[in-house]
């Protein structure tokens, strides 16, 4: 039996230390004595620990003053997410700073999960540890908002305990589960954060699949003033990146492959992001989602490639977004897709700039770019349309729902079916 006493203990410096095996506890007892940097990983760091426990430990402490948590060279294992703090600079090493998730553990619960609960009674607890993030979900909400996340705070023979209560009743037998599905770093309620210089390893072969709006390699929510540089998410077994309900959100001079969902999912009403000369590639689903209230930003100078359906999406009231400079290719659908949405609620006023799309449809049937909602203003300039392995049904096919785009000096390959193509036309 884990007590109650240990649960309080899991967000009080004493049990931090207890995990992380901290070298240096004195350098750490002031602000005077930080002097806003603190390392890990090593005998020589502040804190020698190669865990997550260690990570968080100096971000805690850090944010007494802010400045600047550096991570050694090393794999650290990642538990539970880093919960990053306002005006914590996260920076690695490079790449072989890797923080990688461990493996996941999943059981079902055997009683009903009902709204606002706090316990949780499972078939075998085993494996689950305080201070582990996990997921809540069943058959009928599985996805987005519709599932719960919590952190353990006790464990009791088979119930656990966690610290936010439930947002939906759920149905042990309609295929009830919890796991530690969870992000590798986190940035909730939020501001003025950096991460960079690392890499995220999701472990993707050994962890279950994690739910977007609430989990990612790198997760953003309630938070703004963001920047991402210069870090490769690999693997995550759900989304690369995301980030939900933001303001002046940065994702620059990234790498984001092998994701179990979407490389990168702007959403729920995240104006002002900047997606700028990132690497998204070999996802399972689209390179980057641009989910809803998406609007005011700038996506210039990415690649989006061999992702497993299309390479941009855009949809429900993403507007005034500008998208320039971007090489879009080989992915198994449409290079772009403008999903259908009523027109008032259309992605209007997008401007889609000197961008090359090329040999997209590689899965047998897609196009260059492709229009299914009304979306007024749609400016498409300057722009190459390449097809020389003849993947790319049409360059530009429009739905009958969609609206006809502004065309300006662009350059267009051969296509199967045409340059403009009208579903409705007879």
């Amino acid at each position: 039996m884990k007590s109650i006493y240990l649960c309080l203990l899991l967000f009080t410096p004493i049990f931090l230390v207890a995990q992380s095996k901290i070298n240096k506890v004195d350098a750490l007892v002031t602000p005077k004595t930080i002097e806003s940097n603190i390392t890990v990983g090593g005998a020589d760091a502040d804190i020698s620990g190669y865990n997550n426990q260690s990570i968080q430990f100096a971000v805690d402490a850090i944010a007494k003053t802010g400045g600047t948590v550096k991570l050694n060279r090393g794999f650290y294992e990642i538990i539970a997410p880093i919960r990053m703090k306002s005006y914590v600079n996260l920076i690695g090493s490079g790449k072989e700073t890797v923080l990688k998730r461990g493996s996941g553990i999943q059981t079902k619960y055997v009683v009903d999960a009902d709204y606002g609960e706090l316990k949780l009674t499972v078939a075998n607890s085993d494996g689950f540890e305080i201070g582990m993030k996990i997921q809540i979900a069943d058959d009928v909400n599985s996805g987005c908002w519709n599932v719960s996340t919590a952190y353990i705070t006790d464990i009791i023979d088979h119930v656990i305990y966690i610290d936010a209560g439930l947002i939906r009743d759920y149905r042990s037998d309609k295929n009830g589960l919890i796991s530690n599905a969870s992000s590798v770093i986190e940035v909730l309620d939020a501001e003025n954060v950096n991460i960079s210089n690392l890499t995220v390893d999701g472990n993707r072969d050994k962890n279950f699949f994690a739910d977007g709006c609430n989990s990612a390699g790198i997760l953003v929510y309630k938070s703004k003033n963001i920047k991402v540089d210069h870090v490769h998410v690999k693997d995550f077994n759900g989304e690369g990146i995301s980030w939900q309900t933001t303001e002046n959100v940065t994702i620059e001079n990234c790498e984001i492959s092998g994701s179990g969902n979407t490389g990168l999912h702007p959403g729920t009403g995240s104006p002002f992001s900047l997606i700028k000369d990132n690497d998204i590639h070999h996802n399972d689903m689209d390179g980057l989602f641009i989910c809803w209230r998406v609007y005011e930003s700038r996506v210039e100078g990415n690649k989006m490639h061999n992702n497993g359906r299309f390479g941009i999406c855009t949809g429900h009231k993403d507007t005034d977004v500008v998208f320039v400079g971007n090489h879009i290719f080989e992915n198994q659908s449409d290079g772009v897709n403008l999903r259908g949405e009523r027109e008032s609620n259309a992605p209007h006023r997008n401007t889609f700039l000197k961008n090359i799309i090329e040999n997209n449809g590689v899965g047998g049937s897609g196009y260059g770019f492709s229009i299914n909602s009304q979306a007024q203003n749609l400016l498409l300039k300057e722009n190459i349309f390449k097809n020389s392995a003849k993947t790319q049904k049409a360059a530009i096919y429009i739905y009958k729902n969609g609206l006809k785009p502004k065309l300006e000096n662009n350059l267009f390959d051969k296509h199967e079916l045409g340059t403009l193509v009208f579903e409705n036309k007879e």
